[in-house]
């Protein structure tokens, strides 16, 4: 298995941002062109990127959808695996974007609120396609938009998930998510060894080092954003690390 650095477009009310804990109003990057961004993270290397509607995250509703279109039909030709996340609370929301072309539906809210939604797309698209996102917050998982919390654990919802047809997760952890301090290791690492599915990380990383940290958990992956964004490191430093870790 190849550990790929995913980067982050993060859409909110049409501009490329990345927030401080998903805090409305706590923007530290903002970019107006969010399709620019995410070609020029083409341009420099990476495979695959990582769309998330914060609005429709946080508002249920997702108003950046036609921008996540023109990301897609951008990159259709140039073979880049797409996973789109954010405010997908139906079989409906999922079914168009996986129609559209996009490689992996990320369910995080609709997927806790009902489990067998997930069955339901794994079955008509392929596991593969599906992916649950993880969001936890002192080890305990937090929805809509990380404004509430639950009392399930990561490892719990990841078991949970893998046998209703998941065919990855996306982890984050948010103790650490947009605060540019370094990853805790231990959380992804539990996770890793409790499913035989793949786990993306994402949350904290601030560092090629966080990268080799996070690659040594076993994840398959990890989502970089503020870290690329306000040039900790480039992504071609991130993807030459990781080779020759």
């Amino acid at each position: 298995m190849v550990f790929e650095v995913i980067p982050a477009v993060d859409m909110k009310g049409g501009k490329c941002v990345q927030l401080v804990q998903g805090v409305p109003g706590s923007e530290i990057v903002s970019l107006d062109d969010p399709v620019e961004a995410a070609l020029d993270w083409v341009r420099k290397g990476a495979k695959t990127l990582h769309l998330v509607d914060l609005d429709g995250a946080i508002e249920g509703e997702r108003k950046n959808a036609p921008i996540i279109e023109k990301i897609v039909n951008a990159c259709r030709e140039k073979g880049i695996r797409i996973q789109v996340g954010g405010g997908i609370r139906s079989f409906e929301d999922a079914a168009s974007l996986l129609e559209l072309g996009i490689s992996r539906v990320i369910l995080g809210t609709a997927a806790l609120q009902n489990p067998e939604l997930v069955k339901h797309l794994s079955n008509s698209f392929g596991c593969e396609r599906v992916t649950v996102a993880l969001d936890a917050k002192n080890g305990k998982i937090s929805i809509k938009g990380w404004t509430e919390e639950c009392s399930q654990t990561p490892v719990e919802m990841g078991r949970k998930f893998e046998e209703l047809g998941a065919g990855s997760l996306l982890f984050t952890n948010i103790d650490t998510e947009g605060l540019m301090q370094g990853v805790n290791p231990i959380p992804t690492k539990e996770l890793v060894e409790s499913v035989n599915i793949p786990v993306i990380a994402s949350g904290g990383v601030s560092s090629l080092q966080d990268l080799q940290v996070l690659k040594k958990t076993g994840a398959a992956g990890v989502v970089v954003g503020s870290a690329l964004y306000t040039g900790r490191f480039t992504l071609e430093a991130a993807i030459e690390t990781i080779r020759h870790e």
